[in-house]
């Protein structure tokens, strides 16, 4: 059974619920996208949980009915089969008091974020390029099948199909969750297409993940930024339209700048590098933060460090190797394709292990 103080919780957030049907439902904040969206989220994120608590009150009035029968003066019959009932009910309540108490638990409940992910080629010239449009791939196939939003932010092709850098915001449920492990140096083997002797070629891609910030995060000063207007230019270096649409912002106390020139608007440009200026400002922050308290490492999968050989990628072998948790999987194909969940799950169990091994070390 919950303790009271997870019942008072739990009242609060079904208020809360009841609440913000409400205002979605008002023709004012619709019309206001910005509200409805945070709105929207905050009830996606309570949906779920309400869900559970509802199960759990049902399964306490059928178990109170259930007692009710075995303390009358009913059938044998039906007193053992209330029996029977009873004892398929009461595990299931203990697991339901679990879970909505983790749900309660902020450090075993994160919350879904928006996130950007930043993939780059690395060491490996054409080849990595070319990989690094394959995890591109990847990960837009694995959006679709999650049903997550996915916006591409920058997008800088090299010959042959390959990409030299992609930027794109993902938002939906659980993507910070299954996909925030993502971020490192990918490591690919396989033969090139080019590679006339068969020989085997090892190439690099970097992948960063970063949390989109709330405004309360963080503030930006207008001062601190210069931004710098020009026309966007294509491959070899032509302009690809006659007006100053491209855009580059240089966050003058950390140095951080961000281009952006995909769009023909300079107003959706200037917006999109906003937007992966303030995420990778408060990556950096975090980075900072995480460096120096080296305690906080006892609880993660990975080192953290940006340059850590994350997962290799082995074509001969079919072999897709996770070096932080020792996980291989012989379904290379199919995580190219999309399939990621085997991959993410064994992050996600790894990461509950390492929390919780840790938890019991304090």
């Amino acid at each position: 059974m919950l303790k009271a103080n997870d019942q008072t919780k739990l009242v609060k957030a079904e208020e809360r619920f009841h609440e913000l049907e409400k205002l979605l439902a008002d023709e004012q904040i619709v019309s206001d996208q910005s509200q409805y969206g945070k709105l929207a989220k905050e009830f996606s994120q309570l949906t779920g949980l309400i869900e559970l608590y509802h199960t759990y009150q049902k399964t306490v009035s059928q178990i109170k009915e259930l007692q009710e029968i075995l303390k009358s003066k009913s059938e044998i019959d039906l007193k053992e089969l209330a029996q029977s009932e009873l004892t398929d009910l009461e595990p299931k309540l203990e697991q339901y008091s679990v879970q909505l108490t983790d749900y309660l638990d902020p450090s075993k409940n994160e919350p879904d974020k928006d996130i950007i992910i930043e993939i780059r080629a690395g060491t490996g010239g054409l080849e990595a390029s070319l990989f690094a449009a394959d995890l591109y791939r990847m990960y837009t196939k694995y959006a679709d099948a999650k049903g997550w939003k996915l916006e591409l932010m920058s997008y800088s092709d090299s010959e042959a199909g390959g990409v030299k850098e992609v930027v794109f915001s993902l938002s939906g449920k659980e993507c910070s969750k299954r996909l925030k492990w993502e971020s490192g140096t990918h490591r690919v083997q396989r033969v090139p297409t080019t590679e006339a002797s068969g020989r085997i070629h090892t190439s690099a891609v970097t992948v960063a993940v970063l949390f989109e910030p709330e405004e309360i995060d963080l503030e930006i000063l207008q001062k601190d930024l210069k931004i710098d207007v020009y026309r966007s230019s294509g491959p070899g270096g032509q302009s690809v339209n006659t007006t100053d649409s491209a855009v580059r912002i240089t966050h003058m106390p950390t140095g951080t700048v961000v281009v952006c020139q995909d769009e023909r608007s300079q107003l959706k440009n200037r917006a999109k590098a906003m937007r992966i200026l303030r995420a990778r400002i408060l990556d950096k922050m975090q980075q900072d933060v995480f460096q120096k308290q080296a305690s906080a490492r006892k609880s993660q999968v990975g080192s953290g460090d940006r340059s850590e050989k994350i997962r290799t990628y082995n074509f001969p072998d079919r072999r897709v190797t996770d070096h932080r948790i020792g996980f291989t999987s012989h379904q290379l194909e199919s995580i190219l394709d999309g399939d990621m969940d085997e991959l993410t799950n064994a992050l996600m169990v790894a990461e509950k292990e390492v929390k919780e091994q840790a938890h019991a070390q304090q």
